[in-house]
């Protein structure tokens, strides 16, 4: 199919969102994603869920999880124009235009984790996530969370200060080292941030791990573990199914990648 025409739910909304046709993809009743989910039972309806989505950017974890659960949505970008895509979300959600913006139901809804985990809760019947008694529970939710608070908050801040002023040493304060670090010594004795099992902790952790690494913010070379893991979690059908139809052309305005890393020598206190 060609992307630049991709079928729709409801082409009153794209009008009013300005995108086109080619601005919304629906997964609709018979397309491989709603068969995989046909006959199960217990979860609550779901409802029309559109994720609003900038190419290469947070809102593609959205597509992957519900790529891996069989779940119907609406994907709603233009293609190759991040001002248009922007404009669309600004128009759902002008207060905080941020990728990923959803419509769920009636909601309008912000950050991917939190709707992540909102939608296991209520649509994932168990899957992606360990089990409560489980040991893996527990670190599941770490990663899910580490992601963002620890790991990207840190990359970013590197990648912002090596471009104010390259660095001498490795940083006292920030240290994206030391969290990509922590996430390579979990890999060490796991095969998944889900623990024995692959779980939505992966899928939130691809994202930081991409930045620090294909960023240079870090030196990749120390990780890895880090480096396997994400080798194999791309190569997940789901997640390929997802660059498909959330980056059919690759990435999109990708920030420049770091003429060089931080020195990774001794920390100083």
């Amino acid at each position: 199919m060609d992307n630049k025409r991709r079928p729709m739910k409801s082409l009153l909304l794209a009008g009013l969102l300005g995108l086109g046709v080619a601005g919304i993809a629906a997964l609709t009743p018979g397309s491989p994603a709603v068969a995989q989910s046909a006959g199960s039972a217990g979860a609550m309806p779901m409802p029309e869920f559109t994720i609003y989505h900038l190419e290469g950017r947070r809102s593609e974890r959205l597509v992957w999880l519900m790529e891996e659960l069989g779940l119907p949505y609406n994907l709603a970008f233009e293609r190759g124009n991040l001002g248009a895509s922007m404009a669309a979300i600004r128009a759902i959600n002008p207060t905080m235009p941020v990728a990923p913006t959803v419509t769920y139901g009636d909601q309008v809804l912000v950050e991917s984790g939190a709707i992540i985990e909102m939608i296991l809760a209520r649509h994932g019947e168990g899957r992606l996530v360990p089990p409560l008694d489980s040991p893996d529970f527990a670190t599941h939710l770490l990663w899910i969370h580490y992601s963002e608070g620890s790991l990207a908050s840190r990359a970013i801040a590197d990648y912002r200060v090596w471009q104010i002023q390259p660095p001498t040493q490795r940083s006292p304060l920030v240290d994206s080292q030391q969290v990509v670090q922590y996430a390579e010594n979990f890999l060490m004795e796991n095969p998944w941030f889900g623990g024995a099992e692959f779980s939505a902790a992966d899928i939130m952790m691809l994202f930081p791990l991409n930045f620090a690494l294909q960023l240079n913010i870090v030196d990749a070379d120390l990780f890895p573990q880090v480096a396997a893991w994400m080798e194999k979690v791309q190569a997940r059908p789901a997640y390929q199914r997802m660059l498909a139809k959330a980056r059919p052309d690759g990435m999109v305005g990708s920030l420049p990648a770091l003429p060089a890393h931080a020195p990774s020598g001794p920390r100083n206190p």
